[in-house]
């Protein structure tokens, strides 16, 4: 089954299409076009800016797209797609509407089926591209967005163990990054500001030590909260006249309270639930430190269990892990007619 995946729920304009077969799913090819540049200079999204982007960029996101898994234009109309899986929420509803209207449109002139995605669901299955996972398995899914553990009994069959409070973690990032003067997007510039104390060598600048809250690691539940660890990185940096020459270490920190909280409740809930796989997904899922250090609490404290990571190129938004989705929705039947639709900038992932 062959599937054409779209995906632009906030500022990255992507295609992509898959085979699936079985339970497995194989990408043919996968186009983004990012709006970085874009939005550099506002040290944030834009939604109108963004959504403008997207008018821009969906057709030849797309066609290129078709192109590179060998389909022409004209060729899903006898044969080639299947179906057209596209990203329906949640999002930036301007964002959203482009996909969405991009789908309704080549699924009436294609005449064929439109599954809607959840945006989250697809960061989920992006570990299922080459991969065969066993259930249950804990999903950590950690964006700009989003940052949430999802226990997943079996194919489109979730339940929500926790979520962020406030701030996601992406987002947390971000605002870090702001207060530092670290540049955007906010996760790799904290990352690579943190990776630069490593190269630093002790001076008395540093022995004083800096010290973040790891917010709600103890608490009984799965929910997480990073709006106060923003907070007390700004108190921490006003009290300190000579922050600024401390910036590797400030971001250092705080990158690390955010992953010793992330694995902390992962493991927790794996141990609880008996999980067979451990998946991480999402933008944040790249962090280079967030990857390293779960894996080895993972082999550490959870013996039989298997860490599953994406690739880099699908732990941020695309389109294949869009496409991937589908592929799994449509062997349950799961299909939209095109007239019925429908963005939800707040759509929740349900079963």
């Amino acid at each position: 089954m062959i599937i054409l995946g779209i995906e632009t729920s906030c500022d990255e304009t992507a295609a992509a299409v898959v085979r699936g077969s079985g339970d497995k799913v194989e990408v043919l090819s996968s186009v983004v076009a990012s709006q970085i540049e874009i939005h550099k200079k506002y040290g944030g999204v834009v939604p109108e800016v963004a959504a403008r982007a997207h008018v821009l960029n969906i057709l030849p996101v797309a066609s290129e797209a078709l192109e590179k898994a060998g389909i022409t234009p004209l060729a899903p109309l006898v044969r080639g797609v299947d179906a057209i899986a596209v990203t329906v929420g949640p999002g930036l509803v301007t964002s959203l509407l482009v996909g969405v209207e991009t789908a309704k449109t080549l699924a009436y002139a294609w005449g064929k089926p439109v599954i809607a995605i959840n945006h989250v669901e697809g960061h989920i299955y992006a570990n299922f591209i080459n991969v065969k996972p066993k259930f249950p398995t804990l999903i950590l899914t950690v964006s700009g967005g989003h940052t949430m553990l999802v226990l997943m009994k079996g194919h489109g069959k979730y339940k929500v163990l926790g979520e962020t409070r406030d701030d996601a973690a992406g987002e947390a990032f971000d605002k870090a990054a702001q207060l530092l003067g670290a540049g955007y997007p906010g996760g790799p510039a904290v990352a690579a500001a943190a990776k630069l104390k490593r190269s630093i060598p002790p001076t008395p600048l540093y022995q004083g030590g800096i010290n973040l809250p790891r917010p709600m690691i103890n608490s009984s539940d799965f929910d997480f909260s990073f709006s106060g660890l923003k907070t007390a990185l700004l108190y921490a940096i006003q009290r300190d006249k000579n922050w600024k020459k401390k910036i590797p270490g400030y971001a250092a920190e705080f990158q690390q309270a955010v992953v010793d909280v992330l694995i902390y409740k992962i493991i927790k809930a794996a141990l609880k639930y008996n999980c067979k796989n451990i998946m991480l997904s999402g933008g944040v899922a790249a962090n280079v430190e967030l990857r390293n250090q779960l894996k080895k609490a993972v082999e550490n404290k959870l013996s039989g269990v298997k860490l599953i990571i994406p690739e880099l190129k699908y732990c941020t938004d695309n389109a294949a892990m869009i496409a991937a989705a589908g592929y799994f929705q449509a062997r349950r039947k799961k299909f939209t007619l095109w007239q019925k639709l429908k963005t939800d900038a707040n759509k929740e992932l349900t079963n």
